[in-house]
């Protein structure tokens, strides 16, 4: 099993951070990194000219690496609203049909749709927020519902945000290309850490940040596109999303067309000197780590803490149910006042979400972590 990646990090052994899903540390080297850019930007005469395409490049290959996918297929973004509205621009919904989102799904791969669904004349139906914590025996009920008009879009995320629901995408991918709607997912709190296979699986458009589990700055997202999708306009109109627009040019504007990939969509200033490289030392590392060992780690951490407190008032999904990484606890009779800011206290960093504690390791942490937080809630739950 992999180890405790603790030692990688800036994170004293007081400290009890178990909120990963809401912003992950960076690793000691992205920090370094992060500094050597900061000076570079302020002598900017000492960059060599290959060297912004060189950092987006590479960059760019680390986040199509995390999903299987080709690197012409991803584009540049600064989150995951960005590539939602890219992919509004983009997509034809059908009047008459239906999208799909979740009940209480992050906001990105939600309001967008809302904001346009009444002048594009589709409909936003939402699948409820099941009682018995089975997101994708609901999604597929919805999408399958007797008597509905047809789906022509789901827009969702993979695994729940705010209670930690896995939700099986192959089994909503299939239920969707029978009734040949798009899939947009949400990969925000699933990518690094479960494996995703784009060749395989074949959505329409696949988004995730850095700044959670991959463990990188704010600021950078990453879009996959299929390449049906890829001769669309794009969110933003760049030069380098041209054939050729350039100042080195005798004619400026010499070629309107656009690129023929995904870079077409690539966000305006990415020439990011501080944060790309920082974004992509994040992702080689979560990468060389590889999403089932990191899984495993995580997995292991949230069961010792599911089992130790089975014996209180609390309700914890069923393992089947839950992403290996997230584990969300509701209470009986609604979450005590002053809860998260006593563990906070006690340096112990937790995130309350829709009256639920959600608890969100990653490979900084230890059994020592956990143990001390489950000891730090029972004593409280208890007094």
């Amino acid at each position: 099993m992999l180890a405790s990646q603790r030692e990688l990090f800036e994170m004293p052994r007081h400290v009890c951070y178990l909120n990963a899903a809401s912003y992950s540390p960076l690793p000691l080297r992205t920090l370094e990194a992060g500094r050597a850019a900061v000076a570079r930007k302020g002598t900017p005469w000492t960059l060599d000219a290959g060297f912004a395409h060189a950092q987006y490049e590479r960059t760019r290959a680390a986040a199509a690496r995390l999903i299987n996918a080709d690197a012409a297929d991803v584009a540049l973004t600064p989150s995951v609203s960005y590539g939602v509205a890219t992919a509004a621009k983009i997509l034809p919904i059908p009047r008459g049909s239906r999208v799909i989102v979740l009940e209480n799904d992050h906001s990105s791969p939600v309001l967008e749709w809302r904001a346009r669904a009444t002048a594009q004349g589709f409909t936003v139906e939402t699948v409820s927020q099941p009682d018995d914590g089975d997101w994708t025996s609901a999604v597929l009920a919805i999408i399958d519902r007797p008597g509905a008009p047809p789906v022509g879009l789901a827009s969702i995320s993979s695994v729940h945000w705010s209670d930690g629901g896995l939700i099986d995408v192959d089994a909503v991918r299939i239920a969707l290309k029978r009734q040949s709607a798009l899939f947009l997912i949400d990969a925000t709190q699933s990518v690094g850490v479960l494996a995703m296979d784009v060749r395989r699986l074949d959505p329409d458009f696949v988004l995730f940040p850095t700044y959670k589990w991959l463990l990188g700055p704010y600021g950078r997202a990453f879009m996959y596109i299929a390449k049906r999708h890829q001769g669309g306009i794009p969110l933003e109109q760049t030069a380098y999303g041209r054939r050729d627009v350039r100042a080195e040019n005798a004619v400026y504007f010499a070629d309107l067309r656009y690129v023929s990939d995904a870079r077409r969509f690539d966000m305006g200033e990415r020439d990011h000197f501080v944060s790309m490289e920082m974004a992509a030392i994040g992702m080689e590392m979560v990468a060389e780590w590889g999403a089932s060992a990191i899984a495993q780690r995580l997995s292991m951490l949230t069961d010792h803490i599911a089992q130790e407190l089975r014996g209180l008032a609390l309700h914890i999904p069923d393992r089947s149910l839950r992403a290996p990484h997230l584990l969300c606890l509701a209470f009986k009779g609604g979450m005590p006042a002053g809860l998260i800011e006593g563990l906070a206290s006690e340096g112990i960093f937790v995130a309350p979400r829709l009256g639920r504690i959600r608890v969100s390791p990653h490979v900084y942490n230890d059994e020592i972590d956990v143990d001390r937080f489950v000891a730090a809630l029972t004593r409280r739950l208890k007094a």
